[in-house]
């Protein structure tokens, strides 16, 4: 099986089955209770504070995604990709203001190539990131599962202390506002020390 080719459908039809599996209350549960063989013994024997964890789960979070995108993602084809779509997007609006109807059928004719381009683009940040779900979501099912019954406690900016389980920005709760937090900090580090580029 060529990978290349077919590595888009199969990141969809992954994302798809994760989709469907997060909303089965029963499987999530399953995961959970089986991610606890591993993760359990943290909190339950060594007593690692559950934010401490929370730390810890998103700094591997953001080394394996920054792995992942690095081996994934052609980010020096992809800025070149932008690039030419800003430089066509420009021109075409200059074109429209001129209302040199030569030019502007000239650039509809290049249109086409443009957008398949913005699709290959599109195609190459969606890979990486079904595949990341893939070892991310367990460790959301696992969180699900423990903070149900548990009354571990944080102390945010701004938001002061509040229950992990409990929901402190609209319907997000805290141990996922502070995963994100973490996450994306240490993403950022993890990105430069690898020197991957940005999109």
């Amino acid at each position: 099986m060529n990978l290349k080719k077919y590595g888009g459908y199969i990141a969809l039809l992954i994302a798809l089955i994760l989709v469907m599996i997060s909303g089965n209350q029963s499987i999530r549960g399953n995961v959970g209770n089986g991610m606890d063989i591993f993760l359990g013994p943290f909190v339950n024997e060594w007593h690692v504070p559950f934010y401490i964890l929370i730390v810890v789960l998103s700094a591997i979070t953001a080394l394996y995604s920054s792995i992942v995108q690095k081996y994934t993602i052609d980010y020096r084809k992809m800025q070149d990709i932008q690039s030419r779509m800003k430089e066509f997007q420009k021109e075409f609006r200059e074109a429209q203001l001129s209302q040199d109807e030569k030019r502007i059928k000239k650039l509809e004719a290049k249109k086409e190539r443009v957008m398949q381009e913005q699709m290959e683009m599109s195609k190459q940040q969606f890979t990486p990131m079904a595949f990341i779900m893939l070892l991310t979501i367990p460790i959301f099912f696992w969180l699900l599962f423990r903070l149900a019954h548990d009354h571990s406690q944080i102390v945010m900016p701004i938001i002061g202390q509040s229950l992990l389980a409990s929901a402190v920005l609209g319907p997000v709760p805290a141990w996922m506002l502070w995963y994100m937090m973490c996450s994306l900090t240490i993403s950022q580090v993890v990105r430069k020390s690898l020197d991957i580029g940005g999109i």
